[in-house]
């Protein structure tokens, strides 16, 4: 019910001595998520398998995390996808899973930490999904994201999706976080020693060995790629609306690559996508400008509402096949 990887403490490389991860360990240490992903607690096995076994609702501090409370917790997959060719990532952008390995360094030790730390994963620590791809764009280009409502969000899931609160059998999400609020709300909670939950915390070793196995999957560029957005500037200002760069930036400009792989992967935009009544997006055409949490679901309970309460199966999306059909 537990596993020592989900919700780990992360390691930031305190003195830089690391060159090859110049930058990208200071930004998070400087950064509104540093506590989340630093903080280290002793966490007790019995507690929090006791709050699984009986929420039933969470109440998570909105300005924990420093955000907006009006802010969404996802991200549209054109931003998402532009973002990350940008990033100059390899792999299968438009797909509901990225691979960490397709990223360089920087960039991929930053969705590591992400997934170790933040993503709702109990297994395959290789993999983040439209949602978390989501939060580590936001972060690198400033977007408003509403990281609390994101792991409340996660909570619910596991709650709705793992039978009965008195009978089913829970994922221990979420340890470290829930120990955090139960230890601040409750002082005098009762600990043991031999009652302690096994949470892994990164060690500089880990990342050498990151490196090392990166090498392999990622071909990095020389000089290596330059970070950019909100990890280069501390006084960068998000693009508007749901850009990922700057109408003024002067470098490449992924749009026109972005648009042919949308189109080559799922077809031409079809014309009821330009007087769809629901506001969904469309996967052909404009690379689906709803995020992961937004897109709709196919039926059931989950599509009767877009609510918090509700939230559709992510990676649906819609295109057009070899044979027309949408």
């Amino acid at each position: 019910m537990s596993k020592p990887c989900h919700n780990q403490v992360a390691y930031l490389d305190p003195e830089d001595k690391l060159i090859e991860y110049k930058g990208i360990t200071k930004w998070p240490r400087e950064s509104r998520i540093n506590h989340a992903i630093t903080h280290q607690t002793t966490v007790y096995k019995s507690l929090i398998k006791a709050f699984w076994d009986s929420a039933e609702v969470v109440e998570v501090d909105e300005t924990e995390l420093g955000d907006d409370p009006e802010a969404s917790y996802s991200v549209p997959l054109k931003c998402q996808r532009g973002c990350l060719l940008r990033m100059k990532c390899v792999g299968d952008i438009l797909g509901t899973q990225l691979n960490k390995a397709s990223l360089p360094l920087r960039y991929k030790f930053f969705l590591h930490v992400l997934i170790q730390c933040l993503s709702k994963l109990r297994s395959g620590y290789d993999m983040a999904n439209n949602d978390l791809v989501g939060l580590m764009v936001a972060l690198v280009l400033k977007k408003p994201f509403n990281i609390s409502k994101y792991i409340f969000a996660n909570m619910k899931e596991n709650l709705r999706r793992t039978g009965s609160v008195t009978g089913g059998s829970k994922f221990w999400m979420y340890p470290r976080f829930l120990w955090m609020i139960m230890n601040d709300q409750h002082l005098n909670l009762p600990k043991e020693d031999n009652d302690v939950l096994k949470i892994n915390i990164m060690k500089e070793i880990s990342l050498k060995i990151f490196k090392r196995y990166g090498a392999k999957s990622y071909k990095e560029s020389d000089p290596p790629r330059k970070l950019f957005g909100f990890l280069d500037n501390n006084t960068y200002v998000a693009p508007k609306n749901d850009n990922w760069r700057h109408d003024n930036n002067d470098s490449d400009n992924e749009e026109p690559t972005l648009n042919k792989m949308i189109e080559d992967k799922f077809g031409k935009k079809s014309e009821s996508d330009d007087d769809d009544s629901d506001g969904e997006g469309s996967e052909g055409g404009d690379g689906g400008n709803v995020g992961a949490g937004a897109a709709s679901a196919p039926g059931g309970d989950d599509a009767e509402s877009g609510s918090d309460d509700n939230p559709p199966e992510p990676g649906y999306e819609h295109y057009i096949d070899e044979s027309g059909i949408r």
